[in-house]
């Protein structure tokens, strides 16, 4: 068991030099994009299907709440919590629908739809991105997958090509913290 935890760590750590040699700039550029939206009048919303769902609830709760400190809450929406909304949707039009139609009554010009998935494919982001897009609204990207649909469609994206997904989601937590603590330090009053 310990050959096991220390392959999963050294893992992790070459993962993360990735993050380091080639994500800087992504991570950057994420953040300065969701700053200016939010400077310009703009939402936030996020996608993502099972762990990723999770994780844009996640960033969504840092912002929306707080990461490190005090300042207004950020108008963030995780479109993977109304239940309500998924199952009717899902049920009326389709799964492939359930983000789709969200970004139809919500996303505007201006605003931006930040879309995780590790694989890249997943057909109800992509009919979401695509809508996004379409309405004038930017739209960030998570992969785990590289050259993926969703990575070729968005406009910024950090792709942690790696086999695994859940390898591939612990970067992306360590991503989306980062950019999160850059999104606040310019956003609050201290």
């Amino acid at each position: 068991m310990k050959d096991t935890v220390k392959q999963a760590i050294q893992n992790h750590r070459k993962l993360v030099d990735v993050l380091e040699q080639t994500g800087i700039d992504a991570v950057v550029q994420m953040a300065e994009a969701i700053i200016d939206c939010f400077k310009n009048g703009g939402r936030l919303y996020l996608c993502g299907n099972g762990g990723s769902a999770a994780d844009c609830q996640h960033i969504a709760g840092e912002l929306v709440g707080r990461f490190r400190k005090e300042r207004k809450a950020l108008p963030v929406v995780a479109l993977s919590t109304d239940t309500s909304i998924l199952t009717s949707v899902g049920n009326d039009y389709g799964f492939e629908e359930i983000f789709r139609r969200q970004v139809e009554g919500l996303v505007g010009k201006g605003d931006i739809l930040w879309a995780l998935s590790t694989s890249g494919a997943s057909a109800n982001i992509l009919a979401a991105v695509r809508l996004a897009k379409e309405k004038g609204a930017k739209v960030l990207a998570f992969t785990g997958r590289s050259n993926s649909e969703l990575e070729k469609t968005a406009d910024l994206c950090l792709c942690i090509d790696c086999a695994q997904t859940s390898s591939a989601q612990e970067i992306h937590q360590v991503a989306y913290h980062i950019i999160c603590d850059l999104v606040e330090s310019q956003l609050s009053n201290g």
